[in-house]
């Protein structure tokens, strides 16, 4: 498929997934995704966001428990959805930080600011825009953040490119994302189900790693934080209609959630 039909896919899909959750319904990317967007998130941490932003994730990981925010930093979540982590991040920034959201997807952009207007939250911005042409200045921003999102990208040098422009001299790239050990079978590469649910778009650790070097980050690092089993597997490919039994075997222990990290040279 072409970019374009893999973006319209994706943003059809997720379109849907806020309807659900403003339809008091938790929101699912539509193929078997439970295994990998369940359980991130500490109680403590929910407890004092809106219902609609806990309902809406759909990620891979907790990014915001991860980048180490500070007072005052502004910080870019790249695919904000419902808005999760950029509330959480709001509030690990302080009054005098600020958090952006960028989505492409009308429906959680309403879904997200609905979030916010209820979290009561005044250091947020939510913008609509695509990941592969952020709508920022240059040097604009200290972290970039994203939660399972740059898998779903069919130019994914075009956002790191676009990551790298945006950071500020020593700003840090900290996102949670689906990674692939070793190779996965054609059949779950070219299905858009299984693209949509954040495993056949996602990148090697070695291509993911040569990306960020190749667009001039340093200090490249990607953590496993989650590898998916054969009961992992089996859930996400039965979801996508494809022949589970089989597959899942060839698929065990290859898809993991990470935790990749890199920055900007001063």
């Amino acid at each position: 498929m072409s970019g374009e039909q893999i973006k319209e896919t994706v943003k059809q899909k997720y379109g849907e997934a806020a309807l659900q959750v403003l339809g008091g319904e938790r929101g699912g990317c539509g193929c078997g995704c439970d295994p990998i967007s369940s359980k991130l998130y500490d109680a403590t941490e929910t407890a004092v966001l809106p219902e609609g932003a806990v309902l809406a994730s759909l990620g891979c990981g907790n990014p915001t428990a991860l980048a180490e925010l500070h007072e005052g930093e502004v910080v870019l979540d790249l695919g904000s959805g419902g808005g999760i982590d950029v509330l959480l991040s709001a509030r690990r920034v302080g009054p005098t930080g600020k958090a952006y959201g960028l989505d492409m997807t009308d429906e959680m952009l309403a879904l997200a600011r609905e979030n916010q207007r209820k979290a009561g939250v005044s250091n947020v911005e939510f913008l609509k825009g695509d990941i592969e042409r952020i709508p920022l200045p240059d040097a604009s921003v200290d972290v970039i953040i994203s939660n399972c999102v740059i898998n779903l990208a069919a130019d994914k040098r075009k956002v790191l490119a676009e990551a790298y422009r945006v950071l500020k001299p020593g700003g840090r790239f900290a996102v949670s994302d689906v990674v692939v050990r070793g190779e996965l079978p054609v059949a779950v590469r070219r299905n858009m189900e299984l693209w949509v649910g954040c495993v056949a778009g996602a990148l090697t650790e070695d291509e993911f790693t040569a990306l960020l070097q190749a667009n001039g980050f340093k200090n490249v690092g990607i953590e496993p934080t989650r590898i998916y089993q054969f009961e992992d597997a089996r859930a996400f490919l039965e979801g996508a209609g494809l022949d589970a039994e089989v597959l899942a075997r060839e698929v065990s222990g290859c898809v993991m959630g990470a935790f990749i990290r890199a920055t900007k040279p001063v």
